[in-house]
């Protein structure tokens, strides 16, 4: 679940921690009693419900907020939640759980259910359990959380709770999020504010609804009957959070200040007041980043030295309690501790680089795709990266991932926290979405670029000899550069001689019934700006298929990076995940005695976000096939999908056809 309170750089999101650690709890004996449930959720079970898709797990039968600010700008959110469960796979769906910590104090939590059979409970306060979020080499939270199994979690029962809680202090945004992955009846957001005080919302991914005014500076929102966001079955998906509706309410009064006051611009404006001091470089720091730049004068080197030092030596490492969930560490500790979460990294980055005179600021990001709306100014990311300037007039083939300005200066955007990206280079999950530039009074939103395919790609070449029993046999090489390549380089870095093992046969099982590899060699794993090249030499009994005086063999021999969209209507974007180019090159000698009898058809489409064309022929009794697949865009409407099903179903029929070999 995302919220505005989600701190930066989470390795892990609460609700799947929540998860862990409530499947431990041992059930408690709970005491029911008649009429034991408040009106309010009576009223919501009462409800007559529309009609659901079988598939639907849990429906939410109400969903109340009320957000009050102080006059001395401090707020308190009061939520109300009843959920029913419709299928056996909706009982975890109702287990409650509230986070909290320092800031966010919760001052009372109440449970109640109504089992199957009619059956009401009210748990008590000794039954709701607490819980940490102990540390797991990577993370360390102040933040705890209240959590219930209520009785009666079976189809047919219903889950109730309402919570009174402390919003962050320093803060003047609240977001409500009102769409998700299961169905809302009846939901509403209220607004209530001192004298004085004004406010603004914003919209993502919905279009905005205005407020009943209820006076006395009070507003509120309501929606009734919200469908669920279900991509459970949904081939190449965009992420949830991306589509899913959200309200976020900036406000603003008098003793408060600095605000995010609905604009890009106040935002980085105000993340200022919490990094200013924590970016100035120690006299360490200074000392380390002149060493690595020592007898360096080009821009690129010079910047890529220091980078790689904070993505490889700056071990990622969460520690966040309180406004820690937003402020940075200051950069002298983050480089004496050799550790930091996203923001860290990227703060002591910045550090490092003004120390050498390279200007740099924070980017906040999201790492899913779409999430962060640009007509929606709020702080609802959670990742922050370094935008780095690039001198007027400098240019290099290497700086890959840049931006402009709206001042027309140019960024290098480098996430020093992904550690298999080589610098110049920007993960593909990132391309395409929007990110904050944190400049001050220069802070915008801007949109982050999506690489050309050849900033990744995958090339295999291949030379064979295939026998007249149809056994294949010859030497593999293929060479890989950018995200496509980042799990094996992880995996021959990392992973042990059977996890490689492991891997290569899954992958040539997918084309080969039995087969054997020996020669296996890795090359230049560590180096993200080079190749990662891996050569073999593979055997294969029963490739080619007789019958009789023909012999069948498949000129794509090994690999596939084709898309696999179902045959359903489509209502939501396209993800294509990332551009790339796939090349393939494989030479086959045939048998003698075999002269070729038929060919498949040469294949050539282009669809402007993507292309594939392939060609099989025959020279000096050598099979040769090439092929060439191109992704050019990351994100298509819903109305592309005829066209990825056409994409890849030419794959599918190039990839399966065989080459006919007659004996003479």
């Amino acid at each position: 679940m995302r919220s505005n309170t989600v701190p930066l750089g989470r390795a892990l999101s609460l609700i799947q921690i929540s998860f862990c650690l409530l499947f431990s709890l041992s059930p408690a004996a709970f005491a029911g009693r008649s009429d034991a449930v408040p009106d309010w959720m009576r009223a919501a079970a009462a409800q007559a419900l529309p009609q659901f898709s079988p598939d639907t797990d849990a429906v939410i039968l109400l969903d109340e907020t009320v957000y009050t600010v102080a006059p001395d700008g401090h707020a308190a959110e009061h939520h109300r939640q009843v959920i029913k469960i419709l299928r056996p796979q909706g009982r975890d769906r109702a287990m409650v759980f509230v986070p909290f910590d320092k800031d966010r104090k919760l001052s009372s939590l109440h449970v109640w259910s109504i089992a199957p059979d009619g059956h009401q409970f009210a748990m008590k306060d000794s039954e709701i359990t607490e819980v940490g979020f102990p540390g797991q080499g990577h993370l360390y939270e102040d933040v705890r959380a209240k959590v219930a199994k209520a009785p009666g979690r079976d189809p047919g029962g219903i889950i109730g709770y309402e919570y009174l809680q402390n919003s962050l202090p320093y803060l003047t945004e609240t977001t409500w999020e009102f769409e998700g992955d299961l169905p809302r009846v009846s939901q509403s957001f209220t607004l209530e504010l001192p004298p004085g005080y004004t406010y603004g919302a914003v919209w993502a991914h919905h279009v905005p609804a205005a407020p009943a005014d209820l006076e006395h500076a009070r507003w509120r929102w309501e929606m009734k009957d919200t469908p669920a966001i279900n991509l459970h079955e949904v081939p190449l998906r965009p992420a949830e959070d991306s589509l899913a509706g959200r309200m976020t309410v900036h406000y603003a009064g008098p003793g408060i200040p600095f605000t995010t006051e609905g604009t890009w611009k106040s935002i980085g404006q105000w993340y200022r007041t919490l990094e200013a001091d924590r970016l100035a470089p120690s006299p360490e720091i200074t000392a380390k980043a002149n060493e690595l730049t020592a007898g360096k004068t080009d821009f690129y080197d010079r910047t890529e030295a220091i980078a790689e030092f904070v993505q490889n030596q700056i071990r990622y490492f969460v520690i966040e309690m309180g406004i820690g969930g937003f402020q940075p560490h200051p950069a002298a500790d983050i480089f004496r501790n050799r550790y930091g979460d996203c923001k860290d990294k990227a703060t002591l980055l910045t550090a490092m680089l003004s120390s050498v005179g390279i200007h740099s600021a924070l980017l906040m990001v999201d790492t899913e795709r779409g999430v962060i709306d640009p007509q929606a100014p709020s702080i609802h990311g959670n990742h922050m990266v370094t935008a780095i300037e690039i001198p007027a007039g400098y240019t290099s083939p290497k700086l890959r991932s840049v931006v402009t300005a709206s001042s027309g200066r140019k960024y290098l955007i480098f996430d020093p926290t992904w550690d298999k990206t080589a610098f110049g280079q920007l993960e593909h999950n990132l391309q395409g979405s929007y990110g904050i530039l944190m400049e001050g009074d220069a802070s915008q939103i801007i949109r982050l670029p999506v690489l050309s395919p050849e900033n990744n790609r995958i090339d295999r070449s291949a030379s064979f000899e295939l026998n007249a029993d149809g056994a294949l046999k010859g030497t593999v090489t293929e060479k890989r550069f950018g995200d496509v390549s980042e799990h094996r380089r992880d995996l021959y870095i990392s992973g042990d001689a059977r996890q490689q093992t492991e891997f290569l046969d899954h992958a040539l099982g997918e084309d080969f019934i039995t087969f054997s590899v020996t020669g296996f060699q890795v090359e230049d794993a560590a180096a993200l700006n080079k190749d990662l090249t891996t050569s073999y030499t593979l055997s294969a009994d029963r490739f080619g298929k007789t019958m009789g005086p023909l012999l069948m063999v498949r000129p794509r021999v090994l690999g596939s990076d084709a898309p696999h969209p179902d045959r359903k209507a489509r209502h939501v974007p396209i993800n294509l995940s990332e551009t790339m180019v796939a090349r393939d090159d494989f030479n086959i000698r045939l048998p003698p005695g075999y002269a070729v009898d038929e060919l498949p058809e040469p294949v050539k489409l282009d669809l402007g976000f993507a292309s594939y064309e392939s060609s099989t022929e025959v020279h000096e009794n050598v099979l040769q096939y090439r092929r060439t697949y191109t992704v050019r865009e990351i994100t298509l409407p819903a109305d592309r999908y005829p066209d990825v099903q056409k994409l890849a179903g030419v794959i599918e029929a190039d990839e399966q056809s065989r080459a006919v070999l007659k004996k003479q």
